[in-house]
């Protein structure tokens, strides 16, 4: 009988070690299974505004550098196989490159198309009369090394009184190309060319739209599911205690957006200012990850944010629940 318990629980370790699980016999009879988690931070450095994205079979975040205005003149980013191990790809865009980006170069998004990597960020934190705003710049690898597309800005100009920040480009299902971005608490729609270097006027001819929703004060996202735009930004001053990310549900990608509820904000027992996030969605599932910043509880510097990933669920109805955060962050989860 002893014999037979033995060679059973060499069974369920082999398994269980075998499906990527860490496993702990405590006893003859009681076994402790570990599942490797991401943490929070899940990697090392002041790091915020991050771009989840999933390209083939890997994770990668795209983030800001975060420190001061000055100091913050280029990209890193990360890429994982199962969001537990990271691995760091340095200085993939910086102002040597993108030669009219003097500072504040932040908030990256980006995407892929036709075997092309695209990176579209903000630089110069610019006002109106400066030289600054949204520029795109591409590489034939995720991890770069990006070069300067356009060599100036996509958007210059302050239009619906948005700064020219925070964009965010998303993919329909028609194949339209629109961009989200603005700064300010103004959000604007744009439709992106073929090449991304300029716009396709909107139905009515203009090239601007704005679909600013209640609260909205930066950091725009937008994800479909089930025939449905759900679109997020984040709400409060990013300096702050009271960051947070909030969202509307619409049957078009132009809204309208009527604020649904805020679904991520501090937690006293973990961390403050927590917000302008991406979502990763693993495809053919309904698994879906939030990817955002916050301020480790207790600390005061602005530039103190980290990034941080935790599961993003939803109810019966389709409505999104509010995010968790967590200290352990999310299990090990391979694409393949």
């Amino acid at each position: 009988m002893r014999a037979q318990m033995l060679a059973g629980l060499l069974v369920f370790l082999f398994l269980g070690t075998a499906c990527g699980s860490k496993q702990t016999a405590k006893s003859e009879d009681e076994v402790v299974t570990t599942i490797a988690m991401s943490g929070n931070p899940v990697f090392d450095g002041w790091y915020a505004d991050p771009e989840g994205i999933i390209y083939g079979d890997t994770y990668w975040i795209y983030p800001t550098y975060s420190d001061k205005y000055e100091n913050q003149v280029f990209f890193d980013c990360f890429s994982s196989n199962d969001l537990v191990n990271w691995t760091k790809h340095e200085r993939i865009l910086d102002t040597t490159e993108v030669k009219w980006a003097k500072r504040a170069m932040w908030a990256p998004a980006v995407f892929s198309k036709d075997g092309k990597y695209y990176f579209v960020f903000g630089a110069n934190d610019v006002h109106e009369g400066e030289i600054g705003g949204i520029g795109v710049a591409v590489s034939d690898r995720p991890e770069g090394p990006y070069k300067d597309l356009l060599g100036k800005p996509l958007i210059n100009e302050i239009v619906n009184g948005a700064q020219p920040i925070d964009q965010y480009v998303f993919l329909d299902d028609d194949g339209t190309y629109y961009m989200y971005y603005g700064g300010w608490r103004h959000c604007n729609i744009v439709k992106l060319n073929d090449d991304f270097t300029g716009f396709v006027p909107h139905d009515d001819g203009t090239i601007y739209k704005e679909v600013t929703p209640e609260n909205y004060v930066e950091g725009p996202f937008m994800f479909k599911k089930n025939g449905k735009y759900y679109f997020m930004w984040s709400e409060g001053g990013w300096t702050g205690p009271n960051y947070s990310v909030a969202y509307a549900i619409a049957d078009s990608p132009y809204g309208p957006f009527h604020r649904e509820e805020t679904i991520l904000q501090q937690d006293s027992t973990v961390a403050t200012g927590a917000g302008h996030h991406s979502v990763i969605h693993i495809p053919g599932t309904e698994e879906y990850y939030m990817v955002y910043h916050r301020r480790p509880f207790g600390k005061t510097d602005s530039s103190h944010r980290v990034t941080c990933i935790d599961k993003m669920e939803f109810d019966e109805n389709g409505k999104i629940k509010p995010v968790k955060m967590t200290f352990e962050g999310v299990p090990e989860r391979p694409l393949k």
